[in-house]
């Protein structure tokens, strides 16, 4: 990977350059509204709703208001965010080695799907060789588009040791370029230019409807890594650019411990492992060094909620039935907190009041399995 003391500062001016950098080979992909999903975010629960659940006996069901701008990253290049890190970090490695030094060595990355791709994608069009280490539980359509792009694949278990000690032994093999998923701040940095996008978006949008009173107030990122949701909030990080405060949460599943970001967030300890089976395959990863020190260490997180995987297919449903999208488990992490969290949901109503929060929700990725969606609503 590129020497990461060559790297630009992490900055929203920072982001800003990824951004232009990648302007060439990434789409500026689409907003979406949807007033059904306004109008359950801003309903109160009811007590039936909430049995069975955390919330069950509160004794105050939360009253929001939540107007959704959904950034829509499945339709990005390789059906994810992840071809802006991916694209960036090969241009930095580009400008580091050169474009016949990587041709020779190629690249390398651990990745159980979305990554493996956009990597993949990235070497394909500067013609150099991708070498993707992939957990052998990783969807088998991910694994058949991460070949179709032309990469060696080399399979690994699913914990984010195993697969990090087999892509050491490619290394040693191959010579290649290791560019990681997420922990590193080339990645993060292209990440973070799908929330400069968003808010471009946002504003034209309201100005193009005389909405002249509202702004985005805050984003709401899946987090697995941390590369999307650091980078998220690096891009949301300087009021005076971006026409004021933007607040950037971080949603996670809670099942069989993938909440590793938000409790490390709350005790003051990154977790570094994570072993988790959770619906929402893309977030599995424990969260990077790197995505630690934005998130915690500069308090760039104003903070992180988490979801069971009965919410997450709820809202994925909701995705599926309203609003006609195809998103993966993972992408819908956010919007499930936003919709069934009432710890999140109160934290908008003491801070948003009467006028409410217009909230970006990142869909982060559409890649998923039809015969896995089947099995996941076939059980009901």
């Amino acid at each position: 990977m590129a020497d990461p003391s060559t790297t630009p500062p992490l900055t929203r001016a920072s982001v800003q350059a990824a951004h232009d950098l990648i302007k060439p080979y990434v789409h500026e992909t689409p907003v979406l509204t949807n007033s059904t999903l306004d109008q359950l975010a801003s309903t109160p629960r009811t007590v039936e709703e909430l049995k069975g659940t955390e919330w069950e006996g509160v004794e105050r069901v939360a009253n929001p208001r939540i107007r959704f701008w959904f950034k829509c990253e499945n339709f990005q290049r390789i059906g994810a965010f992840k071809a802006r890190g991916a694209f960036h970090a090969v241009e930095r490695l580009k400008k580091e080695e050169g474009l016949e030094g990587l041709r020779g060595t190629g690249v390398v990355t651990h990745s159980s799907g979305n990554h493996a791709q956009a990597l993949s994608l990235a070497a394909r069009e500067n013609g150099i060789p991708a070498y993707i280490v992939m957990p052998d539980i990783s969807p088998p359509p991910k694994i058949a588009a991460t070949r179709g792009y032309g990469a060696n694949i080399t399979f690994s278990g699913s914990t984010s040791s195993e697969r990090e000690a087999v892509t050491r032994e490619v290394i040693e093999k191959t010579g290649a370029r290791l560019v990681p998923p997420y922990d590193h701040p080339d990645i993060i940095l292209g990440q973070g230019t799908a929330a400069l996008e968003l808010q471009s978006q946002v504003s034209t949008a309201l100005s193009t409807s005389g909405t002249t009173t509202r702004r985005l107030n805050a984003v709401i990122t899946p987090c697995g890594g941390g590369g999307l949701l650091s980078g998220t909030a690096l891009a949301c990080s300087d009021p005076s650019a971006q026409g004021g405060p933007i607040l950037v949460f971080g949603a996670e599943p809670s099942f069989s411990g993938a909440d590793d970001g938000r409790r490390g967030y709350y005790s003051g300890t990154r977790i570094e492992s994570v072993k988790s089976l959770t619906i929402a395959d893309g977030l599995r990863t424990p969260l990077g060094a790197y995505p630690w020190s934005i998130i915690y260490e500069r308090k760039l997180v104003a903070g992180m909620y988490s979801v069971g995987e009965e919410e997450i297919k709820k809202a994925l449903r909701l995705v599926y039935e309203r609003m006609k999208v195809v998103v993966e488990p993972s992408a819908v992490v956010g919007l499930a907190v936003a919709l069934y969290n009432e710890e999140f949901r109160s934290m908008v109503e003491r801070e948003a009041g009467e006028e409410g929060w217009d909230l970006g929700v990142v869909f982060s990725g559409g890649n998923v399995e039809l015969a896995a969606l089947a099995r996941l609503f076939g059980e009901e």
